[in-house]
């Protein structure tokens, strides 16, 4: 495994540097904000708070003092060159996440996570082409899996109009990287949990719902059970953005980001209720919308990372449900 950049080193990456998070009001996005402040980096956030993407000011409200918010839609493309120029670094995180959304408004989710990024990437080429991008993906890019644990040479078969968007932008930043020189990689993220993910309605991850119910003291529903899945914390997923930016060997790679543990979703309900102190849970059959594109069992190879960037999960599943629960304890309220 080569040696993951020191901290020391990494900190050097980031101190008084310029960087943008498009999604920056999210949960992973808020959460990589917060790290870089640490670090002294100048930090953009820009965010259109739509209401069904996710977005909230209360996420960055211990360093809102701290941060630059721009309100802002990335589909309008008049405000991306003020947004890209003189950056070091694009955390692009800003997409449509909701699978069952991308069936019901395909045009809204292709404008999203396909049109828009290309012209992000354009504004880069035309304006800042040094700029290092990070561009979040998802698993869901691999749809039912072949084989599993699911490595990057896994053939791409989305199920679902988000997949195949989330594919293009891809492969718009690959291309971007190979052709014009601009720096850039991508992340396929799983299941990503940890304080401030959505929690009113499944748009981002099931486990939302799972939490609000328990925290509520409402049994919650498990739709079917056996699945299998991994879970990334959102420290973990923020270490790799990190580690992608700072440093080079990253560029025009495509990398899985996974967990410490693979579980079935009635092993992981039962983990959820006793590290929450308690609660209870339903099975019910999968409902026919979701069953169509469901994926299945689908838990990831992330060697690939962990050889180029030495980066590992670090969160363990409990303790990251711990933290997560011990959080909506005390904000559930900013959330609803």
């Amino acid at each position: 495994m080569s040696p993951v950049v020191s901290s020391d080193t990494m900190d050097a990456c980031f101190v008084g540097k310029r960087a943008v998070i498009t999604g920056g009001l999210g949960f992973i996005g808020s959460t990589l904000a917060r790290r870089l402040v640490q670090m002294g980096s100048e930090v953009l956030l820009v965010d259109s708070l739509i209401p069904e993407y996710g977005g909230n000011l209360h996420n960055v409200a211990d360093i809102r003092d701290r941060v630059e918010i721009n309100i802002s839609d990335v589909r309008d493309t008049h405000c991306l060159r003020h947004f890209l120029s003189g950056r070091d670094y694009l955390f692009n995180l800003a997409g449509q996440t909701s699978h069952l959304d991308s069936m019901s408004n395909p045009f809204a989710d292709l404008d999203i996570n396909s049109r828009a990024q290309l012209a992000i990437l354009e504004t880069c080429r035309e304006h800042n082409s040094d700029i290092k991008v990070i561009f979040a993906s998802t698993r869901q890019v691999y749809g039912r899996p072949d084989y599993l644990p699911v490595d990057e040479k896994h053939p791409i078969r989305p199920v679902d109009v988000n997949g195949i968007n989330k594919v293009a932008g891809e492969w718009y930043h690959t291309l971007y990287n190979e052709v014009y020189g601009i720096p850039a990689c991508v992340l396929r993220l799983t299941n990503t949990i940890g304080p401030r993910m959505r929690v009113k309605d499944a748009r981002q991850t099931f486990l939302g719902i799972w939490v609000r119910h328990l925290v509520e003291g409402n049994p919650f529903e498990v739709w079917g059970g056996d699945q299998l899945r991994d879970f990334t914390f959102v420290d973990d997923a923020v270490d790799a953005f990190l580690a992608c930016a700072a440093d080079d060997r990253s560029r025009g790679r495509i990398y899985n980001l996974g967990g410490d543990a693979v579980i079935s979703l009635h092993d992981l309900a039962e983990l959820l209720v006793r590290v929450g102190g308690g609660g209870e849970f339903v099975t019910r059959e999968f409902p026919e919308e979701r069953k169509r594109i469901d994926i299945g069992d689908y838990y990831s190879d992330f060697s690939l990372i962990q050889s180029d960037l030495g980066w590992t999960p670090r969160v363990t599943l409990s303790e990251g449900l711990k933290q997560t629960v011990a959080f909506y304890r005390q904000e559930l309220r900013h959330y609803l």
